[in-house]
């Protein structure tokens, strides 16, 4: 049960009320926005809340226990502080949500009403649909180390130790043929042994998607040319003549970090660990 400032429980029991939403996302990086469904901007503690943003909610989902609870919240992107790209480029993954219940006659009388972070986003169009999750869920996410043959560090971090700065781990190609929506020709890159970048990550430099990092599922040699399939498709066609930077990737295993990357001293993983087929095992006679 909330307890309401005073104030806003005086304005509550008028009879007469003038509320409306307000959502603040917080990203990973820093960045605050906000948004309300009234019909002019409001601020207060130290964030802008914008008008006429499309925002809408579903009824809130909340219950006792441990069990998560979710709010789903559609837009238009209709705000230039909130656009496809930057949804497209993970900068919302895991967004810290606040929404609040607002007096917009007097934003200073309000309430917190739920603290959550954005799950999913799907996209169709200008519109997309997000869901908040109660702060529960983090409770459900596995941590701590695995205990499994495959390295458990993600390539380049603090714990794996690789510099991916060195030239021989990234470089800097063209677009030079468009063959699907998530393939691609492209030049420069031709010295790189085949499968090198597969498991890695491409990051546009110019175009539509400039900023945009997608993995790479494939990448082939062809007449001296990469062959680039990704993952994920990009949110803006790509061109011909976009800069892409691609970085070698890394499936996991010793044999990889020992002969890609000379780094067989920082492998994460278990690879000596035994298997369901010694935990089965018995012993035998000899003869």
């Amino acid at each position: 049960m909330k307890t309401l400032p005073s104030d806003l429980q005086a304005h509550l029991n008028s009879g007469a009320t003038t509320l409306c939403w307000c959502w603040r996302l917080t990203r990973r990086d820093g960045v605050r926005i906000g948004f309300t469904d009234h019909d002019r901007d409001l601020t207060f503690d130290g964030t802008t809340f914008e008008a006429a943003a499309g925002f809408t909610a579903t009824d809130m989902q909340q219950s006792l226990g441990l069990s998560v609870d979710n709010l789903e919240v559609a837009s238009a992107l209709s705000s230039d502080r909130l656009s496809e790209q930057d949804l497209a480029a993970g900068l919302y993954d895991d967004a810290r949500v606040e929404l609040f219940r607002v007096n917009w006659m007097d934003p200073e009388q309000r309430v917190l009403m739920r603290v959550g972070s954005l799950g999913e986003v799907t996209r169709a169009g200008a519109h997309f649909r997000a869901e908040v999750r109660g702060l529960s869920h983090y409770l459900q996410q596995p941590h701590g180390r695995v205990f499994q043959f495959a390295c458990d560090a993600s390539l380049g971090d603090k714990r794996c130790r690789v510099n991916l700065s060195l030239d021989r781990y990234r470089g800097t190609g063209i677009v030079q043929e468009i063959l699907a929506a998530r393939n691609f020709k492209i030049s420069g890159v031709g010295a790189f042994d085949e499968q090198w970048f597969t498991k890695g990550l491409l990051a546009f430099q110019s175009g539509e998607n400039k900023g945009l990092r997608i993995e790479i599922r494939s990448h082939r040699r062809v007449q001296g040319d990469a062959i680039i399939e990704l993952w994920q498709e990009p949110a803006y066609p790509v061109a011909i003549g976009d800069i892409v930077e691609l970085v070698a990737g890394c499936d996991k295993q010793i044999v990889t970090c020992r002969d890609k990357f000379s780094n067989v001293l920082n492998f994460r993983g278990f690879p000596h660990m035994p298997g369901n087929d010694f935990v089965a095992s018995y012993v035998r006679r000899a003869g």
